[in-house]
Parts: structure tokens; C-alpha cells; sequence
């Protein structure tokens, strides 16, 4: 059984501005000024950490007046969540396969 992980998505994630942002967003619906009041990152920084997160899927935008705001897309982390309970799984499946050295 060959698993497939989203390997550009895991990259995306690996950051850490990027994760927090996720993390922040799983919780709530949030705006730019208030991503940047959470985080301390600068406007223009956070920004381009958004739009990498908009562009893999992660997040999508509502404008509401002036602002924009931020919302998590549970689906997109299910499933990755899903590809890496895949990978945990066929390691458990083969935990006792041993390939012999030649």
C-alpha cells in the first residue's frame, strides 16, 4: 500500500508564523489587524504569510467593509490529517516486514 502526504502542504505548515496563524484561525475568524495584534508580526510580513496560506488552499478571505478576514478551511487540514493517519498506519502494518541485506 503506497500513502501519498501533501508535501507542498506540510511545507507551507512547517513554518511557524504560518502555523500559529493556522492554530489562531482554527479558533476564530479573524482580520489582519487582529492577526498582527496575536502574532506581533509586522502587517506587510503577515501578509505574505497569509497569501502563501490563501494560495495552498488553507485559508480563505470574507471582506467585511474595509478589512478582510481570515477563516480556517477545516477540510484542507482534515485531510492531510487523514494522509498522515494513512502513513501511521501502513507503519503499523509493516512493523514487522524487514527487507534482508544482500
Amino acid at each position: 500500500m503506497m500513502t501519498s502526504v501533501d508535501t507542498d502542504l506540510i511545507r507551507v505548515l512547517a513554518d511557524p508564523l504560518r502555523l500559529r496563524i493556522v492554530t489562531l484561525l482554527a479558533k476564530e475568524t479573524l482580520c489582519t489587524t487582529h492577526l498582527v495584534e496575536e502574532t506581533g508580526a509586522r502587517q506587510t510580513n503577515l501578509s505574505n504569510h497569509l497569501r502563501v496560506l490563501r494560495e495552498a488552499g488553507v485559508v480563505e478571505t470574507e471582506p467585511c467593509g474595509r478589512y478582510t478576514y481570515y477563516k480556517l478551511r477545516p477540510d484542507v487540514i482534515a485531510q492531510l490529517a487523514e494522509q498522515l493517519g494513512d502513513l501511521a498506519e501502513a507503519a503499523r502494518a509493516a512493523a514487522d516486514t524487514k527487507r534482508a541485506c544482500s
